[in-house]
This record gives structure tokens, C-alpha cells and sequence, in this order.
């Protein structure tokens, strides 16, 4: 595995690291009013269009990193349906 490959595997484990604490509170609060129905579409929309580029390209770091994020996000989006 090359340098470059490491660097977008580390990059996208942070960004996606980053969506746990707000699935996480949410889940433990049971309440996801703070969090806007446009961003999670908007935001997953991208997620899935990011997927799709990398799958294409073969781009393993985006593959992952895009794929995972989508999953959290779409919890939070059901989170967000199941506790309104």
C-alpha cells in the first residue's frame, strides 16, 4: 500500500469518525430536532455521488470512507424519523 493510499484511508477514518458522537447522541438522547432534513438529504446525496466516483475510479479511500459515512448518516436520518 502506497503513501497516498494511507493518507486517504486516514482522511476519510476522520471524517467518518467524526459523524459517531452526533449518531451518539442522538441514539442516547432520543432526539434529533437539532439536525435539518435538508443537510442529511443534501449531505447524503454528495455521500452517494462520492460512492459512485469512486467506485468508478476504483479509488479504495473514497470507497470506504464514502460508503461508511453514507451508512451513519443514514441511521441518523432514521434516528431522526423514528424519535420526531
Amino acid at each position: 500500500m502506497d503513501l497516498i493510499t494511507i493518507l486517504g484511508l486516514v482522511a476519510g477514518a476522520l471524517t467518518t469518525i467524526a459523524f459517531l458522537p452526533q449518531m451518539f447522541q442522538i441514539w442516547r438522547t432520543k432526539s434529533a430536532k437539532d439536525v435539518s432534513y435538508v443537510m442529511l438529504i443534501v449531505f447524503m446525496s454528495g455521500l452517494l455521488l462520492w460512492l459512485v466516483y469512486g467506485i468508478t475510479l476504483g479509488a479504495l479511500p473514497v470507497i470506504i470512507a464514502n460508503g461508511v459515512t453514507l451508512c451513519f448518516n443514514l441511521i441518523i436520518l432514521w434516528l431522526k424519523i423514528k424519535y420526531r
